[in-house]
């Protein structure tokens, strides 16, 4: 145990809150571990006793470590290989509604946006303490968060469905997908529906989004042919960045997770993720074994 006045003492409880920033921040749940740590080690070297708010001081250390991954990150992402998703996360994070699809339109978004978005509408801080942490002056900060607040209205789901409905088209849309029952999967889907799939260069996924019926229909009646019916087994089924969704060992051994977003009793858009890289945190959290 150590002692009170100990770095890891004070930092520690303000761990998960941090992590939380940072995952949303960057989407990525690798670099906001790196993020943190990265926070870890200068609080070290900080004169601790001159710090009369450590959750502050480490606040504006996280959002300032993940404004300048973030200065890079758009340039990384024009160069990734086909769609680039946020990583899936199965636990929930506690205290925002955030939903992979509202995360994808924070992607959208500059960085200053997204961080007086996140660290005002999302973690609760007044625009005294964004401005301290982004080093804008505080109407400044309003700004941003209201220009980003229009962008997340317009993602946010104007007929949210319940848990029990988003796990029953979930099910639904596993069981259609895998048995080759192409007229209940057209009952599932909107005529505007949009399938995202994240591979990264290292699975094999679909490099540009699939738009509308029809072409998700051709889609999966492809992979169909390739595979056969009933190829795929079911490791988890539940929340997946807070949309209904599973996760799955597919017929080529490939893991994957799936999360819906779903309409009026329709899936409006399905986010699949097989980049192995992307899927070690989500493994981890449910205590599989990482795929090789």
């Amino acid at each position: 145990m150590p002692p009170d006045d100990s770095p890891t003492s004070t930092f520690d409880p303000l761990r998960p809150r941090l992590l939380r920033i940072a995952y949303r921040m960057l989407g990525s749940a690798a670099e906001a571990e790196d993020v943190v740590q990265d926070a870890y080690l200068r609080w070290h070297q900080t004169d601790r006793a001159a710090v009369r708010d450590a959750g502050a001081v480490l606040v504006r250390t996280v959002t300032r470590l993940c404004l300048d991954i973030l200065k890079s990150a758009r340039v990384r992402r024009e160069q990734y290989m086909g769609t680039w998703l946020p990583e899936p996360i199965v636990e929930p994070m506690e205290g925002d509604d955030l939903t992979l699809t509202l995360m994808m339109a924070l992607e959208r978004l500059s960085p200053l946006e997204r961080a007086a978005f996140l660290l005002h509408d999302v973690f609760g801080m007044d625009f005294d303490e964004v401005a301290r942490a982004i080093d804008r002056d505080p109407a400044a900060c309003r700004q941003l968060a209201s220009r980003a607040r229009g962008h997340v209205r317009e993602a946010r789901p104007r007929f949210p469905v319940t848990e029990d409905q988003g796990r029953e088209l979930a099910s639904a849309f596993f069981t259609a997908t895998r048995s080759g029952d192409l007229g209940a999967l057209q009952a599932l889907l909107a005529q505007d529906v949009v399938l995202y799939s994240d591979g990264g260069g290292k699975a094999k996924a679909a490099l540009n989004p699939i738009y509308g019926l029809e072409k998700n229909l051709r889609f999966v009646t492809g992979i169909l042919q390739r595979t056969g019916p009933n190829s795929s087994r079911i490791v988890y089924e539940g929340k997946i960045d807070g949309l209904p969704g599973f996760v799955t060992v597919e017929a080529d051994g490939v893991w994957q997770s799936t999360a819906l977003a779903i309409e009026e009793g329709r899936i409006v858009t399905i986010y699949i993720t097989r980049n192995p890289d992307k899927l070690r945190a989500l493994l981890k959290s449910l205590h599989e074994d990482t795929p090789s």
